[in-house]
C-alpha cells in the first residue's frame, strides 16, 4: 500500500512557537516536529560549494542527533549538496567569465557525502538532485544534460532512493520522463518560480511515474512573501485554495495507483508551512 509522508522545509522557526512547538528554553526542535509529521526535507546541506577546493559537507554528529531526535519510522529527504549539481561557480561579478566546477557530478564526493550521514541511512527518503535553469552556456542541450547523467547514474548506489529537480520547464517532455523512468529515477514536482503548474505536468506525464515521487510547494515570490511575513511564519498571507484542490486531487490519483508521495511544503507557499499542511489534510479528509 503506498505511503502519503507529508512534511515541511526545514524545521528550525521560531514564529511556529504556539502552532507546533512549546516554550521550552532547551527545546529540541525536530523531536517535538515529529510529533506532528512523518518526515522532514533537509535543504541546508544543498549550500555546500564555496569555492573550487572549499566544499562544506555535514558533519556525523549532526547526523547522529538527528536520528536520535525521531522515530525508527520518520524519513528525511535530502537536497544533496549543489556541488554536485552547480556545472559552474557562482559568478560574483555579472561580467565575470564562468568558472567549470571541477566536482559537478562526482561520484566520489556524493560517497563522501551518503558516508557523512551514515546515521541516518535507515530513516532516508528521497535524495535529490536540485538542477539550478541551465541555460545554452551551462548546458548545450538536454540531450547533453541527460547523457552526462545518464553515465553518472549508472553507478549511483542502489540502496537508496534518487530523484531530479529541474528549474528547465522546457525539459519536462516524454523523453526526460522515459529517461527518468529507464534509470529508475523519481522525478521532483516543484510548484513555484517559473515552472508550469504540476498538475498540468502530471496530467501529461502520469503514465511514467512509477514507485514514487516528491511533490516541493514554493511560492512564485520568495522575496515578496518574505517581506510581506516579515520573517514571522506564523499565518497564512497568500492562500492558494484553488490551487491546493488539484495538488490533493493528484496526491489522491497516485496513492491509487501505489506510488509514494513525499509532499514538502515551504514556508513561502503561502506563509505558514503548518498551516499549509492542515488545509492539505483536511482536503484529503474529505476527498
Amino acid at each position: 500500500m503506498a505511503e502519503l509522508r507529508i512534511g515541511t522545509c526545514g524545521w528550525k522557526y521560531e514564529s511556529w512557537k504556539g502552532l507546533l512547538y512549546s516554550d521550552n528554553p532547551e527545546i529540541n526542535y525536530l523531536k517535538e516536529y515529529s510529533a506532528y509529521f512523518n518526515s522532514v526535507e533537509i535543504p541546508q546541506w544543498f549550500f555546500s560549494l564555496y569555492g573550487i577546493n572549499n566544499i562544506i559537507l555535514p558533519q556525523s554528529y549532526v547526523a547522529k542527533n538527528y536520528k536520535e531526535s525521531v522515530t525508527p519510522q520518520f524519513k528525511f529527504s535530502i537536497k544533496l549538496p549543489n556541488t554536485i549539481t552547480l556545472t559552474h561557480l557562482s559568478k560574483s561579478d555579472k561580467d565575470q567569465q564562468p568558472v567549470i566546477n571541477p566536482h559537478f557530478l562526482s561520484m566520489d564526493l556524493l560517497k563522501e557525502f551518503i558516508n557523512s550521514i551514515k546515521p541516518l541511512h535507515k530513516n532516508l527518503g528521497p535524495l535529490m538532485f536540485q538542477f539550478e535553469y541551465l541555460n545554452k552556456e551551462k548546458m548545450k542541450s538536454q540531450f547533453e544534460f541527460q547523457g552526462l547523467f545518464r553515465e553518472f547514474v549508472s553507478n549511483l548506489p542502489e540502496r537508496f532512493l534518487f530523484a531530479i529537480e529541474t528549474r528547465n520547464p522546457n525539459y519536462l517532455n516524454e523523453t526526460y520522463f522515459q529517461f527518468l523512468r529507464d534509470n529508475k529515477l523519481g522525478h521532483v514536482f516543484m510548484q513555484g518560480y517559473d515552472m508550469p503548474p504540476i498538475y498540468e505536468t502530471y496530467n501529461r506525464y502520469k503514465d511514467y511515474i512509477k514507485d514514487f515521487t516528491v511533490i516541493r510547494l514554493h511560492g512564485p515570490d520568495k522575496q515578496g512573501i518574505e517581506t510581506r511575513t516579515g520573517g514571522e511564519w506564523n499565518k497564512i498571507v497568500d492562500p492558494k485554495d484553488d490551487e491546493l484542490e488539484k495538488i490533493c486531487f493528484m496526491v489522491i490519483q497516485l496513492l491509487e495507483r501505489d506510488i509514494d508521495v513525499y509532499l514538502n511544503v515551504n514556508n513561502h507557499y503561502e506563509g505558514s508551512a503548518p498551516l499549509t499542511i492542515k488545509k492539505i489534510r483536511n482536503l484529503l479528509k474529505h476527498n
